[in-house]
Formats: C-alpha cells, structure tokens, sequence
C-alpha cells in the first residue's frame, strides 16, 4: 500500500498535469524569425498547453522513485474545448478522471466503483474554468509560477530561449537529443513524440489533434454516484492543486518568509533564530481572534495542506468525500471538547474570515504518528535533571512545517504553557506548562473510535488544568477516550516520569525501568517508546550513554534514524528549568537535521505584554 508521502507525491504530478489541461490560451504571437529545431519540435505541444490547439489529445507514461520504490503511472489528457477537459491518471494502486463540462464537473475513482458528480452554476472565484486558470492554480508562493507564464504563451521560440539560457537546457538537432541539469536528458523520435530522463524518472509523452468522441459528465456505468456540490468539488481540486505545486516547487516565499514581528491586541509575532513563536494572552475569544489575525497565511496553508492537498488524495485512497469524513468525526468528538476551545476556535475563523465548522473540523484531523518519546533523569543523566525528548513523524509531504509554530499561551484563571505546533491548531501534540509537566504523543491503532475526547484536546487540557503528574494521569483515567495513543508524561518539579498505552477500553502506564513485552527490559530512571528498529537504536543510544544525558545528547538521541525522514518537529524539555529544545523540518531536510533554537518559557512569559490595541507589521 501507499503511504501518504508517495500518494501526495502522486497528487503533485496530477496537479501538473491538471494545470496543462486546463490553461488557457494569452495569445502570445509566433516570432517572425526562423525558429530553432528545439523550438519546431516544442511548438505543437505549447500551442496544446497554452489553448491555440483545441481539441487535442496527450497521452503519455510516467517511471518514478518515490519512498524509494518504482511507481508507474499511465495518463490521457484530453482538451476538448474553451470549457471541457478530460484527465486520467492510471496507477497499480489506483485510477483517477475527471471529466469537466460546462454543465458539470465529475471527479471519478474506477478502482473503487465510485463517482462524485457535481451540476449546475458555480459560486465563488475558486473553480476549474479555463479563463484565468493559472492565476487560481499558481501562488506567488511557488517558484513554477514564473516558468509556466512564459511555457504558456505558446512562443516556441520564447520558451526554447528560456530553456537554453536559464536552465541550460542543450540540444543537438541531428540526433533530436538534448540534455537538461546535470543528470537529464531527452530525445523526440520520428512522430514527435517526447521521451525525458533524470535519474530514476523516466516520462514518454506523445500527441495528437484526433480525439476520441468525449463522453457525457455524468456517464458512468456500473459505479456509484455521490453527488457533491459543484462549487465545493472543483474548489477541493483547484486549492488542492494549487497548494500541491506549492509544496513540490516551494518559492522563496516559503522556504525563507519575511521574518517580521508583530503585534495585536493579545498576540505577538516574534521571531527567534529563525523560528515564528506567537504569544497570545486573554480570555478564549481573544486569544483566538489573536492568533488569526497574526498568523493568517500560515493557517490558509495549513488549512489548505490537509482539508484540500492530502484530503484529495485521501479521497482518492479510501473512496469517501474526504469531508464528510472529517465532519462525521467532528459530530462524534465534539460532545468531548471545553466550550472554551470551540470559542477559541471559533473565534479564530471569524478572524480568518472562514467557515467555522471548516476550521473546527481540522481541529480535530485524526492523526496517526508514527513517532518516539524518552524522559531521562536521575542516574541517566549528567546533572541528574530530567530530560524529556518527543519526536514527531508526520507528513512532512504535506507542507505542515510551512506553518510550524511555538506557541506561547496564557489563557485567562489557566496555567500558562508552551505548545509547539501548527498555525490553525489549537490542539496540542507536543508541549509544555510553567508547572513544568510536560508531554507528547505517539499515534497507534483504532482510528475510527471517535466517541471520546479528541487526543490533542485532552494534552492540551493537562497543560492548561494540571501542576502535578498525578492529576494529568487521573485526568487520562477519567476522561472517554479515541483510538489507540502512546504519551510521555513527565513532571520537572519532581523528576517523574511515566510512559503511557491509552485506548478507549484500557490504560496502562509504564514506570521507568519497568521491563515491558513491547519496549524490553526496563532501564533505570528512563522511561524510552517507540517501535521497530528506531525502538532498537533508541535503547541502544540510551544504554550506551547512560550516566551521560545533557542538552547536546538529548538531541543526539533524537537523530537519524530515530527520527524518520518524515520527521516534521523534535523537542527536547528540560521541564524544570522552563526550557525546550525545538527543530522544526524544512522542505528538504527533516527536523532532526535541522538546527534546535532554544526557548525560556518563564523568560517569555515574563515578556509578554498584554495589549489592547492592534499595531501594523514591523518594518
């Protein structure tokens, strides 16, 4: 099976491609002068691209690595007219059309015998209409937006300039060969065919004008229909593309954002050694309208990575709206959530000017780490203080780390904590609290059994509610709880320490040096979790230092191949010195190799100033 990664990944290559056949034509003139062969031989398929062509037909097969395995994928792009396209993508695992006409859109899964149709007008800006698709489908904030105005204009001689003096493309026009980078190379044959190469990547695409006679949208036989609103369908696709290409090709927009404080009435922006850390103080309502007003952008591309990039492929992996599948689990887990989150929450989707069940939605996005988590004290450790380390595995192919935050909150008559985590999240998976506890999770088995309180609700609540490690364990007693979950709990105040098995039937907690069937003999003051081999190296780094345990080792423990290469934040507590340790990954690199900033939460507590008036960014 697929894991998310190669499924996202996948995605990013329709997304391409849903961009070429839907693009519409600007026009731009042939030059007057001869052309070179390069340019002879691009010019059919930017004239397709760019709309000059209609109708057309490419087809086309796809050879890549991804999560280091051979992916084949087969596909037909067919443009029918100004209004009309079809997309096919064919994959083992799974096959994906659309079908988009002028009086409907349908987004089919033949492998899973299931069509989701859509009739009728559309609402809003965000639609797959070709008039001005690519200011829809291409961000500032991805670096292929500059290269796909010029590959649009259907200027051969334009784009093979381009090519040849930007990217160093070369060709020799007896052989038909060119080279592209260091490692690429294509070839056209006698049809005009095109065959490119780049490593492990191999892609053959061909060409025709003659197409076949397009089917009706709505034509399927033999699988089921869902019927979807037309505006709410094609705006999953164009935010799910756009956000897509924004990942794969990342401008410097996101990969090195303008790093500028501000302030508003109960929050501030700041940045520190190159991380966003936002304070917020005040009652819920105000710390939630805070945070959107502060962290706008950054939430609309978390929003926009997991409701609409990994929703889609989410959809395509499973068969249901993806949606109606959040919003089934909202229904379940929100009997279970404070009424001050929701107006927390609510208050954040005003701010953000979204819908609030969107935003209280993805509040509760189950999901399923694959992580690690030690506490070290005592013997294990250097000076004898406790060291909490939590790694997080997650998704980095979604974008999360582009709205990576430490959040540094003092709710109005509650315990003041750190929360590292994300912009639009209220939740917390990794965080700690000026009582100095301090927690992380780890994501097991169960998903589906949401009649509880949300994981993320209940860690936030032990930072918000508990000064002692007693009462954030009898809060897990007590509390109903959702799908299988492993914690780290640890009190600074005290040097304890405990691991922790939780599921909706049982809970079981894990003392330090407890011998246990799933995580080995037990080792003294250290309570170490994780699985498989990281489980397999962690003990062994634990057992190979032990006595030795500082700042610099706690974070050695959380390297490669601890952490996974998904890895999107680490952290090391030192709950008893107010401290935390935080990585955060970037685009190409995971959080365990990326630099650690530290962070005083007593000192920045201490420096937040509650205000009452917003103030303009910084310059």
């Amino acid at each position: 099976m697929q894991t998310p990664a190669s499924r996202t990944a996948n995605f990013c290559l329709g997304a391409i491609l849903l961009l070429a056949a839907t693009a519409s034509p600007t026009h731009g003139q042939q030059a007057t002068g001869p052309s070179s062969s390069l340019a002879a031989r691009l010019r059919p398929y930017l004239a397709a691209f760019s709309g000059e062509q209609q109708p057309f037909e490419l087809r086309g097969r796809i050879l890549l690595s991804i999560d280091g395995k051979p992916q084949s994928i087969e596909l037909r792009l067919a443009r029918i007219d100004r209004r009309s396209f079809d997309l096919e993508l064919t994959h083992p695992d799974y096959a994906v059309s659309i079908r988009r006409r002028s009086v409907g859109t349908a987004f089919a899964l033949p492998r899973h015998k299931v069509v989701f149709v859509s009739r009728g007008r559309l609402d809003g800006p965000e639609h797959l209409s070709p008039l001005g698709i690519a200011t829809r489908l291409l961000s500032s904030r991805t670096a292929v937006a500059p290269y796909a105005a010029a590959m649009l204009q259907a200027n051969a001689d334009t784009v093979t300039s381009l090519l040849t003096n930007l990217l160093g493309i070369t060709f020799d026009v007896e052989t038909a060969k060119g080279t592209a980078g260091n490692n690429g190379s294509f070839q056209f044959d006698a049809t005009g065919a095109l065959a490119f190469e780049s490593g492990k990547t191999r892609v053959r695409l061909s060409l025709s004008s003659n197409i076949s006679k397009p089917e009706t949208f709505d034509t399927w036989p033999g699988m089921r229909t869902v019927a979807i609103d037309r505006t709410e369908l094609e705006r999953q696709l164009v935010r799910g593309v756009r956000r897509a290409i924004e990942i794969l090709a990342p401008s410097p927009l996101l990969t090195q954002p303008p790093r500028l404080p501000r302030r508003v009435a109960h929050g501030e922006l700041r940045w520190i050694d190159g991380q966003r850390i936002v304070l917020l103080d005040g009652s819920p309502q105000e710390i939630g309208r805070a945070h959107g007003e502060l962290l706008q952008n950054e939430t609309r591309a978390c929003i926009d990575s997991v409701l609409y990039t990994f929703g889609t492929a989410e959809t395509i992996r499973s068969g249901r709206w993806f949606r109606h599948d959040l919003e089934a689990a909202y229904a379940r887990l929100s009997p279970h959530i404070p009424e001050r989150h929701k107006a927390e929450t609510r208050a954040m989707a005003t701010a953000l000017q979204l819908d609030p069940g969107i935003v209280e939605a993805i509040n509760v996005f189950p999901e399923l780490f694959h992580c690690s988590g030690f506490a070290l004290f005592g013997r294990a450790t250097k000076d004898g203080k406790l060291y909490h380390g939590r790694v997080l595995d997650y998704m980095t192919a979604i974008g999360l780390q582009d709205a990576a935050t430490t959040f540094i909150v003092r709710v109005k008559d509650r315990i003041p904590f750190a929360n590292v985590g994300y912009a639009g999240f209220i939740g917390s998976v990794s965080g700690m609290n000026a009582r100095a506890i301090s927690l992380g999770e780890m994501g097991g088995r169960g998903e589906g059994r949401w009649d509880g309180v949300p994981m993320a609700t209940l860690m936030r609540r032990a930072l918000e509610e508990c000064d002692t490690l007693d009462e954030v364990m009898q809060l897990w007693r007590s509390s109903p709880r959702t799908c299988e979950y492993f914690y780290v709990f640890a009190d600074g105040k005290t040097n304890r320490a405990v691991g922790v098995s939780a599921t909706p039937d049982a809970i079981e907690f894990v003392q330090p040096g407890q011998d246990h069937p799933r995580l080995g003999k037990g080792i003294p003051d250290a309570v170490v979790l994780s699985a498989g081999t990281r489980l397999k190296t962690l003990r062994k780094r634990v057992l190979s230092r032990h006595g030795r345990f500082d700042t610099a080792l706690g974070q050695w423990l959380m390297s490669r191949p601890v952490a996974m290469q998904s890895n999107l934040h680490n952290v090391l507590f030192v709950p008893a010195d107010g401290l935390l340790y935080v990585a955060n990954a970037s685009h190409n690199q995971p959080a365990a190799e990326r630099p650690y900033v530290r962070l005083d939460l007593r000192e920045l507590l201490r420096t937040m100033k509650p205000s009452s008036k917003s103030s303009s960014p910084s310059n």
